[in-house]
């Protein structure tokens, strides 16, 4: 049996051993944040196609009005470690205590919202249990007859997709793409069990909070969260072409977003780029002006519910995959989509600014 394992830490595992899917809940300032409680909508289909329970992990202090809310999104089972030493976050503490979790309720699936925390976290949580991880991921799917959890996700800079089995090592770790999955529905009332765990001595942190900031940004809504984008691409020719953008964003009520060759050539930060390395979005409305549609461009636009293309050359791959698209020089189309706008929703400022 031994042989059969490549490192000498994995341990063989038994048949119905580990059951159960879990989400750890990322505690974000007054509630549970957005990405963890989408992560539930995919682990309950995974939880019922496995004929097993969806868990919750939610740790920190003083953290018992977010239980509600837990069940009330579809958790089954909340494992609940409410403890003043964790009243701040350190990795290496809240990893020691999931760990600990893991080892004593043996869950088939852990997936971690891939936030910044979650980011750091997950491989921490990984790295004890001293099994696999796949970041990033988009989708899983299952393969019941063998009880097989796949996780998929894309490889940079590839046209395909990587579907991925963790053999060895349980429970199976991924973290997730924010906006891949959509929220669950919310059912007021739903209740569910609770279990607490109380973790013994704790490892030092190695670390002290010295000062907390938040950091307040003088911008517009995070392009993940908008329902209106207008977004370029290197068809702009350059910075100065977002100008116009900003126009038709603002009077569309959306914000400005870019390709990530807008972002690699300084004409719009990171944080606004939309693709594989950049953010996912699912806007009701992406405008796409000068973005060819590479694939990992289309990727971080899948959930758009409407999709306009704008570009010049007739064959760029972005008009595959647009509701609806324009042949033009964005110079020419901008302005007059800008001054329809205008007549359509806001015929007061068109007739103020009749020459714009």
């Amino acid at each position: 049996m031994a042989g059969k394992f490549p490192c000498s830490e994995w341990s063989p595992l038994m048949e119905g051993e580990f059951r159960g899917i879990w989400v750890y809940l990322e505690v974000y300032r007054d509630g549970i944040h957005e990405a963890s409680l989408q992560l539930l909508s995919k682990a309950r289909e995974m939880a019922d196609e496995l004929e097993t329970y969806l868990g919750g992990v939610l740790i920190g202090y003083e953290i018992d009005g977010y239980i509600d809310i837990a069940f009330e999104y579809g958790v089954d089972k909340l494992y609940i470690v409410d403890d003043e030493r964790l009243k701040t976050y350190y990795p290496n503490l809240y990893g020691y205590v999931i760990s600990d979790l893991c080892r004593a309720y043996k869950p088939e699936a852990l997936l971690v919202g891939g936030t910044m925390r979650g980011r750091e976290l997950a491989p921490n949580i990984a790295n004890n249990l001293k099994t696999g991880i796949t970041a990033d991921l988009t989708m899983v799917s299952i393969d019941k007859e063998k009880r097989d959890i796949i996780l998929i996700r894309p490889p940079f800079g590839a046209y395909m997709l990587a579907h991925i089995k963790t053999r060895w090592g349980k429970p199976v770790m991924g973290s997730v793409r924010p906006n891949v999955f959509p929220m669950p529905e919310r059912i007021p009332g739903r209740r569910g069990e609770v279990i607490r765990y109380k973790p013994g001595k704790l490892p030092d942190p190695g670390m002290e909070l010295i000062e907390k900031r938040d950091i307040v940004k003088a911008e517009e809504m995070p392009i993940e969260k908008a329902r209106v984008i207008v977004s370029g691409g290197k068809g702009l020719g350059s910075k100065e072409g977002f100008k116009l953008l900003e126009e038709l964003a603002e009077v569309l009520g959306g914000v400005v977003a870019g390709s990530r060759k807008a972002v690699d050539a300084g004409w719009i930060p990171h944080d606004k780029q939309v693709g594989q390395t950049g953010k996912t979005v699912k806007p009701d409305l992406y405008i796409a002006v000068g973005i060819s549609g590479a694939a990992q461009h289309l990727f971080g636009i899948r959930e758009a519910k409407v999709i306009v293309a704008i570009n010049i050359d007739r064959d760029a791959p972005i008009f595959e995959n647009a509701d609806y698209g324009i042949v033009g020089d964005y110079r020419e189309v901008l302005p007059l989509l800008y001054k329809h706008t205008l007549t359509l929703f806001q015929p007061s400022l068109y007739y103020l600014f009749p020459h714009h």
